[in-house]
């Protein structure tokens, strides 16, 4: 008979759990809002997948979870006296036996009122640590939730957190509704628990990384008073090197001594990677650029990266060179994080080039070291002493030269995402002095500034502001290599004009200018949830004689352009006529590259 009966519950069971229902789900909340019934959709699992084929069995159970689903987005959204009420064909949901229940459903209705919205009476939260802001609503007669109650609590933890406390926590709470009144009384005490001090960094997971490598790539201050900025900067830095994939820090346990020790959990990334680019424009060709990355050269971090590029393929320009406008590079740059502080990064580099630009044709060799350091996430600065060996020809002669220059520059990126910037800005300035053999000295000063303006939901309508500023001081022109001076036109400077199109001229002699002024304007627009976008553009550039200003001539470009975005970037097609100088209402001009133009 006992095996009678368990086959029987068996296929009773099976029957129940194969048994198809009716999808008929139905919420009524008569007193709720729109955004308070978007709300409650959201949370209940009975409406989220109401398209799909489920058994009895398993809408009961969802419709039981649902009533803690449905009353935790309540409490959310201020409401703390709420009646849910779940009927199953006609019958309370909690009320249903779990086993035994139906094998079909026909009818699921969800009644759910709100109640009044609730407002704080009693509002404490304390010890408080210095300088701690709290939510502005959490005070007497503020609109009552619990995401603002969650929110305090952890503004309370972190406030302590900040100053050398990592254990402080929640202690004792009294949170009483008071129905009638529609009254939300909390009060809330913190345990700010003990100051602490940095003990060891323990990383775990490394392959390749050396520990002591990976320590003096982290920086993290033993002795120091705990704060989580630091251990941000500790993973920035880790992160920063490109050598792991994935970088995870979790904190010890508070030791006897005060002291607290930190795990560093690493997973390394592929050693080697490779990269290609490609740009189009009708006036100076088309571009092809690649490179290979090696990012942990001796288990330290160190990284070799080689890379080379071919320009001015199919230029239009007439040049002064005998390759028909062809332009080439390859460099080599050795660079080793953590030398001398975890923020300095020391760095070699040599490299060769020829140009063959519409103004001039040179040829250099050269190497140069130097140091990049970053003071904290947005500013960074880097000096250096070169060595370069120049051979040119312009109009103004055919020369050799060496020179020793110093490099030096400060970059200031407040952008959240420098491939597609929606707000803030960024700032770069470099000075270059440099000094002949020939004895010729003098500075080369260049500032690019840019700024972003978002509007609208997720600032899908935005403008890009640009303005490059340049001053070529002392040394005489002729001795000068033209890399050194200033052009107008192209795309990194006025689209619709020619590439190089504006210099100067002096005694009869053309050559780039002592002084450059560019202004770039853009307004962006998302088309809608897809991934192109619009762009209408204008730029203007104006080179002088002299290194501030001087005689000089303005031109201007102006065009539409469309944007995809990838991952990388957005790819980007733009076109492009002239609004003041050469050829206005005459040009047109294709710009095809990667990224936006600034």
């Amino acid at each position: 008979m006992g095996g009678r009966y368990w086959t029987a519950l068996i296929f009773a069971l099976c029957a129940l759990s194969t048994a198809a229902s009716a999808q008929n789900i139905q919420l009524s909340a008569p007193n709720a809002d729109e955004e308070l019934t978007d709300r409650l959709r959201a949370s209940s699992l009975l409406l989220q997948t109401t398209e799909e084929q489920r058994t009895a069995q398993d809408l009961i159970a969802a419709a039981r979870a649902d009533y803690g689903r449905l009353v935790a987005a309540l409490y959310d959204s201020g409401h703390f006296s709420p009646v849910v009420r779940i009927d199953v064909d006609g019958q309370e949901a909690a009320r249903i036996p779990p086993f035994g229940g139906p094998r079909s459903v026909n009818q699921i209705t969800i009644t759910v009122d709100p109640g009044p919205p609730f407002r704080l009476g009693t509002a404490e939260i304390g010890p408080l640590a210095a300088d701690t802001a709290l939510p502005g609503e959490f005070r007497p007669g503020g609109d009552a939730s619990t995401g603002l109650l969650r929110e305090t609590a952890t503004a309370a933890i972190d406030g302590w957190r900040n100053v050398g406390h990592p254990t402080a926590a929640v202690g004792d709470q009294q949170i009483t509704a008071r129905n009638g009144e529609a009254i939300l009384d909390v009060r809330v005490r913190i345990e700010p628990g003990q100051i602490a001090q940095f003990g060891q960094l323990i990383p775990e997971g490394q392959d390749r990384m050396r520990p002591e490598r990976i320590l003096a790539i982290a920086g993290l201050p033993q002795g120091a008073t705990f704060s989580p900025d630091t251990l941000d900067r500790v993973e920035g830095r880790l992160r920063d090197t490109g050598v792991f994939s994935a970088i995870a820090l979790q904190e010890g346990e508070l030791q006897p001594d005060g002291t607290m020790d930190i795990a560093a959990t690493l997973v390394e990334s592929e050693l080697r990677r490779v990269g290609f680019g490609a740009e189009l424009s009708t006036d100076d060709g088309a571009s092809l650029s690649a490179y290979w990355l090696h990012r942990n050269l001796f288990g330290g971090a160190e990284r070799l990266r080689i890379e080379g590029e071919i320009g001015g393929i199919g230029s239009q320009g007439v040049t002064t060179g005998g390759v028909e406008g062809i332009d080439a590079s390859v460099s080599l740059r050795y660079s080793r994080p953590a030398t001398f502080t975890p923020d300095t990064t020391a760095y070699v580099e040599i490299g060769a080039e020829y140009l063959d630009d519409p103004a001039f044709s040179l040829s250099v060799v050269g190497a140069e070291f130097g140091v990049e350091h970053r003071f904290n996430r947005s500013l960074t600065g880097s000096l250096g002493l070169g060595l370069n060996h120049y051979r040119f020809d312009n109009p103004l002669g055919d020369r050799q030269v060496t020179l020793l220059t110093v490099p030096t520059s400060l970059t200031w990126d407040r952008r959240e995402d420098p491939l597609d910037a929606r707000r803030l800005f960024y700032i770069e300035g470099s000075v270059n002095p440099f000094l002949s053999d020939q004895g010729n000295s003098g500075a080369v000063v260049y500032v690019d500034g840019r700024v972003y303006l978002g509007f609208g939901e997720s600032r899908a309508s935005r403008i890009a502001a640009r303005v490059q500023l340049g001053s070529v001081f002392g040394g005489d022109i002729a001795e000068i290599p033209p890399n050194f001076l200033f052009f107008s036109g192209g795309a990194g400077t006025v689209r619709g004009q020619g590439f190089q199109s504006l210099g100067t001229t002096q005694g009869g002699v053309s050559s780039g200018g002592r002084s450059f002024l560019g202004l770039s304007t853009e307004y962006r627009q998302d088309i809608g949830e897809t991934n192109f976008g619009l762009v209408a553009f204008a730029d203007a550039g104006y080179v002088g004689t002299d290194a501030l200003g001087g005689s000089g001539d303005w031109h201007a470009g102006a065009g539409l352009g469309i944007r995809y975005d990838t991952p990388f970037g957005p790819i980007r097609l733009d076109l492009a006529t002239p609004l003041r100088g050469s050829g206005v209402g005459e040009d047109l001009f294709i710009y095809i590259g990667i990224g936006h133009a600034f």
